[in-house]
This record gives C-alpha cells, structure tokens and sequence, in this order.
C-alpha cells in the first residue's frame, strides 16, 4: 500500500463550499428552532398553561431540528455539492413535517380546553 492511497479523503467538497451550504441550510433549521421556542414561551406563558405532554412535545421540537442538523450533516459532509445539499433538504423537510404535527398537536389541545 502506497502512501498516497493510505491518505484518506477528509472531503469530496473545498471547506468553503461545506460551509456556505451548511450555513445556508443552518440558518433555515435556525429559523425552526426559534418558532419552536416562541411557541413553547407562548403556550407556557398562557392562560391554558401546559401539562406534562405538552412539556414534552414542545422541548423535543426544539431539540429535533438540532438533531436532525447534526445527523444530516454528518452524512453528507463528505458527498459531493449536490448530495450534500439534498441530505440538508431532506433532512428540513422532515423537521418541517414534524413542525405541522407540533403546531396539529398545540391547535386541537388549545381547541379541546376551550371546548371549541
């Protein structure tokens, strides 16, 4: 085995493509995690207040859209541009989807309290 091929690729990308794609898409992951907060204040701070569920549903959309960074970019750092900005957009629009079930969730516990 040469020396050449024992050196391992760190990536198929420059370092400032993998970081303008995952600043990008990091800044769109940001922008979930703020509304999860604001709702999480919102309802906490409400007339209704928030029992245990709702704690725990509302703290994990905050920590998903983290998650879901995390994991996306750990698998497509080392892809190419265009794999590695459709894992970043897979990866949002599985936070997105997982966002309408939360706000689903916050709508018909708020409904069901008011006795709408």
């Amino acid at each position: 085995m040469t020396a050449a091929s024992s050196v391992a690729r760190r990536s198929a990308l420059p370092t400032w493509l993998v970081f303008v794609i995952s600043l990008i898409s990091g800044l769109l992951y940001a922008y979930t995690v703020w509304n999860a907060v604001t709702l999480l204040v919102y309802q906490a701070g409400g007339a209704l207040g928030l029992n245990g569920l709702g704690w725990v549903v509302l703290l994990f959309a905050v920590v998903f859209p983290i998650a879901v960074y995390s994991g996306a970019f750990a698998l497509g750092w080392r892809r190419r541009a265009l794999p590695f900005l459709l894992v970043m957009l897979t990866g949002l629009a599985l936070v997105a989807v997982f966002w309408l079930n939360v706000l689903a969730y916050a709508y018909s516990y708020g409904a069901r309290l008011l006795g709408s």
